[in-house]
C-alpha cells in the first residue's frame, strides 16, 4: 500500500472511530432520559481548583473529613484501575485530579459513573481533598453527577486542534482544548479593564454613541450598510464614532471617551477585520502632544498592571516601556530609511515624481505633494517602524478632521503610533474652523469622485452646524484595542485575539 493511501486509510479509520464513540454516546444519553435525570441543574460548586491549589499544594498531610468541597469541570483524563480510578476534570481556572473508589461510592455507584462517564463529559464532584502516595493533589469522591454528556468526542483525543481556521470557527473547542487561547483571552478582559480604570483616574467620563448613523464619518473607509424599516431609508454601521464625540465636546464635555466596535466593510488580514474593537478619547483645551504623554503613560501602566514590567515582548522583540518612544515626522521617516534621498526633495513636485519611481509607488500624477509622500510611506516605510514611535506631521490631503499647523498649513498637528510596523493609535489637534471643515469635507467628495474610490465620504452637514457653535480647542485619539490586545499577548494575527473574528463563508 502507497503511503498516500495509508493515510488516508488512518484519516478514514479515525472517522469511522469518532462516529462510533459519538454512537456510544449518544446511546449512553438515550439511557439518562430514560430516568429522567439527564442534564441536571440543581449542582452547586462551592470552590475552583486554583483556590484548592493555593490553599493546600504546599502542605503535606491536608485529609480533613469535615472540609466537604463541591468542585465541578469537563473531563480531560480518565483512567480506570479496577475499583478505583483517576479523573482530571478542568474547570475554568485549572485541573484538579478527581480519586473515585467502590469503598467510598459503593460498587453499583461507582460502576454506574464508570460507565455513563466519557472523556468531554462534565461532572459535579463532592468530596474532601487529598494528596495521593505520588503528592498529587486530588478530591476524595463522595458522591459524583453527571452534569452535561457529551455526545461528541473531544479533538485532542486523536489529532488534537492544531488547524488555525478550525480554531477561529470553533472558537469553544479551541478553548476546551488550548489552554493559551484562553489565557489570551483572559488577559484581554484585564486590560480592558485597566484601560477603563487608567481613564476613570484621568477623569474621563465613558460615554455611548451611535452604532448605525445616517452619515457614516469619523474615518475614511467603506460601510457596511443595512436598512431601516420605519424610517424606509438605508442607514450605516459607524466606521467611526469621531463626530459624535466631538458633539459632545461642544456640549460641555472636557474628558470624554468610548471603548466599543466599528466596522469597516474592507479586507481580512492579520492585522485587519471587518468588525473591531476601538477606543477614542477627546479632551477639550489640549493639543496632539499632550495625547502622545497620554498614550506613553497609558502603555506604561498597562504593563505595570499585566506585565508587572516595563518590559514589552512581541515578535522577538523587547521594547522598554518606561522612555519616551521614538519620534519622527513622515518627511523624516522617509529619509531615515532611504538615506540617498534629499529631504528638500520630498517638496519638489517633480523630484518627487522621481523618487517614487525609483522606490517603485505606484502614483497618479494629478496627485499632490501630500498625497505622493503618504503613498513612499505607506508602502516602504510603515513596515520598517519595529521599535515603538510617532510618526507626525501628516500632509492636510489624508487629515480632512485634523487641524492645520500654524508653521506650514499643508500639514496637520496629527501623529500615528507604530509598533512592529502595526498601527495602533491615531491622535490629532481637531480642526475647530467650521468654514476650513467645509472646504475639507468638499475636497473629499471631490477625491472620492475623481478616484471611483471604493471609499466613502459624506458631507455632514449637522457636524458643521454643530461647529459653528464653537469646538473649544481639543485633541482627540484613537486607539486600536485588538491591536493593542496583539501587543501585550505577543500574538501575531488579529484573530488570535478576538474571540470570533470575521470569516469567509464555508458555503
Amino acid at each position: 500500500m502507497s503511503e498516500k493511501k495509508n493515510k488516508n486509510f488512518k484519516k478514514n479509520d479515525f472517522i469511522k472511530i469518532i462516529n462510533n464513540e459519538r454512537e456510544s454516546r449518544i446511546k449512553k444519553l438515550i439511557e439518562l432520559r430514560k430516568n429522567n435525570n439527564a442534564f441536571p441543574n440543581n449542582f452547586k460548586v462551592n470552590i475552583t481548583s486554583d483556590v484548592l491549589y493555593k490553599r493546600f499544594n504546599n502542605l503535606n498531610s491536608i485529609l480533613d473529613k469535615n472540609l466537604i468541597y463541591h468542585i465541578a469541570g469537563r473531563i480531560i483524563n480518565f483512567r480506570i484501575m479496577g475499583k478505583a480510578s483517576f479523573i482530571k476534570i478542568k474547570d475554568e481556572t485549572g485541573y484538579i485530579q478527581i480519586y473515585l473508589s467502590a469503598d467510598s461510592l459503593s460498587i453499583k455507584k461507582y460502576k454506574k459513573i464508570i460507565y455513563q462517564c466519557d472523556l468531554g463529559d462534565i461532572i459535579g464532584v463532592i468530596g474532601n481533598i487529598f494528596k495521593t502516595k505520588t503528592g498529587v493533589l486530588s478530591i476524595y469522591t463522595k458522591k459524583c453527577y453527571l452534569l452535561t454528556k457529551s455526545i461528541r468526542p473531544l479533538p485532542n483525543k486523536f489529532h488534537g486542534l492544531k488547524n488555525q481556521e478550525v480554531k477561529y470557527r470553533k472558537r469553544y473547542l479551541d478553548l476546551i482544548v488550548n489552554n493559551e487561547s484562553k489565557k489570551i483571552f483572559e488577559k484581554r478582559s484585564k486590560i480592558i479593564f485597566t484601560i477603563r480604570n487608567f481613564m476613570n483616574e484621568m477623569n474621563f467620563i465613558e460615554v455611548e454613541t451611535p452604532m448605525m448613523q445616517i452619515i457614516p464619518g469619523g474615518a475614511t473607509a467603506r460601510p457596511f450598510i443595512t436598512h431601516h424599516n420605519t424610517f424606509k431609508r438605508n442607514m450605516y454601521l459607524r466606521i467611526a464614532p469621531e463626530l459624535y464625540l466631538k458633539r459632545l465636546i461642544i456640549g460641555g464635555f472636557n474628558k470624554i471617551f468610548e471603548i466599543n466596535r466599528n466596522f469597516r466593510n474592507e479586507g481580512i488580514s492579520t492585522q485587519h477585520n471587518p468588525e473591531f474593537t476601538m477606543m477614542e478619547l477627546y479632551i477639550a483645551y489640549a493639543n496632539y502632544n499632550d495625547l502622545i504623554i497620554l498614550l506613553e503613560k497609558m502603555l506604561f501602566h498597562i504593563g505595570q498592571k499585566i506585565l508587572n514590567s516595563n518590559k514589552l515582548f512581541f515578535n522577538n522583540n523587547e521594547f522598554d516601556l518606561s522612555k519616551p518612544f521614538n519620534k519622527l515626522t513622515m518627511k523624516e521617516s522617509i529619509v531615515y530609511y532611504y538615506p540617498s534621498i534629499n529631504y528638500k526633495d520630498l517638496n519638489d513636485f517633480n523630484k518627487l515624481i522621481n523618487i517614487s519611481n525609483m522606490l517603485k509607488v505606484k502614483i497618479n500624477y494629478n496627485w499632490s505633494i501630500g498625497k505622493i509622500i503618504s503613498s513612499i510611506f505607506e508602502e516602504k516605510i510603515i513596515n520598517k517602524l519595529i521599535i515603538p514611535t510617532f510618526i507626525t506631521e501628516y500632509p492636510t490631503e489624508i487629515s480632512p478632521l485634523a487641524r492645520r499647523n500654524e508653521l506650514d498649513t499643508s500639514l496637520t498637528d496629527r501623529f500615528e503610533f507604530f509598533v512592529n510596523g502595526m498601527e495602533i493609535a491615531n491622535g490629532f489637534s481637531e480642526l475647530n474652523d467650521p468654514e476650513d471643515q467645509k472646504i475639507r469635507f468638499k475636497q473629499q467628495m471631490l477625491l472620492k469622485n475623481e478616484e471611483d474610490s471604493t471609499q466613502h465620504n459624506f458631507y455632514d452637514k449637522d457636524y458643521i452646524e454643530a461647529l459653528e457653535y464653537g469646538l473649544p480647542p481639543t485633541a482627540g485619539l484613537g486607539i486600536g484595542i485588538d491591536r493593542l490586545i496583539m501587543l501585550f499577548t505577543n500574538s501575531q494575527s488579529i484573530r488570535d485575539v478576538i474571540l470570533f473574528p470575521t470569516l469567509r463563508p464555508t458555503e
